[in-house]
């Protein structure tokens, strides 16, 4: 199986030209065989809390019309996509949501952000529930930035029978995890660990790209570099 951690500049708070970047991406990624696409931490608006706060337009739902050109390509393809946006929920806030689009374009799991982090506790809603996926005979798990700072989201997805780890996240240039979190989740676990991360500025600051896969030992087996739009295609032995 072939697995994709992409990354593009999301435009701040323009849905419609973010959505139809991640598309091409799907559909670019799915010519070369991929057949799971993840995406950074809220990449539809770009990482922007407190321009979500401000405008609710901004807040998606599951079956949301302006998602429609990543379904198209996702049908198209066969692929996987894991789309990251602020999604609404009964709480009258959105929560850090990643939806997961099926090969058929529907539905196939939903995983909101468990823990948030500083201005986020004040503008979404934390999520409760693990992020599970099946594809293939494959058993994937979904966890968002922050979260992976947290062993036992990673230990609990080995616990589960999950082989494969999406992480959707927003890490600028001063961030330690591609070094201290991501390959140690992997090494420690025994999963494949796939990282969607967002390039260019947000509210986070400037963001390094540096999307990519690591081994269940915890080297590093596909790296999309710091140009933007990049993909870390990896063809995992699943």
């Amino acid at each position: 199986m072939i697995v994709t951690g992409a990354q593009f500049t999301s435009v701040r708070g323009d849905i419609e030209a973010n959505v139809r970047a991640m598309a091409a991406l799907v559909r670019q990624a799915g010519g070369r065989g991929a057949r799971v696409v993840v995406f950074a931490e809220l990449a539809a608006t770009g990482y922007e809390p407190a321009l979500i706060h401000r405008d609710a337009s901004l807040w998606l739902t599951e079956d949301d019309a302006r998602l429609e050109p990543v379904r198209e390509a996702c049908r198209a393809t066969g692929a996987v996509a894991v789309v990251g946006g602020p999604v609404r929920t009964a709480t009258g806030r959105p929560a850090v949501t990643s939806l997961v689009i099926g090969p058929d374009g529907g539905l196939l799991a939903r995983y909101d952000k468990t823990h948030l982090h500083g201005r986020e506790n004040e503008v979404f809603a934390a999520g409760s529930a693990p992020g599970r996926f099946t594809l293939d005979g494959v058993r994937f798990a979904l966890a968002t930035c922050y979260d992976n700072r947290f062993p036992e989201i990673a230990e609990q997805a080995a616990a589960d029978g999950c082989q494969v780890y999406l992480a959707s996240s927003v890490l600028n240039t001063e961030n330690d995890s591609f070094e201290k979190v991501y390959p140690v989740r992997a090494r420690d676990n025994g999963l494949h660990v796939v990282l969607g991360n967002a390039v260019g500025a947000s509210e986070e600051g400037e963001c390094r790209g540096g999307s990519a896969v690591w081994a269940p030992d915890g080297t590093i087996i596909a790296d999309a570099g710091t140009a933007a739009p990049g993909l870390a295609l990896a063809e995992l032995p699943l």
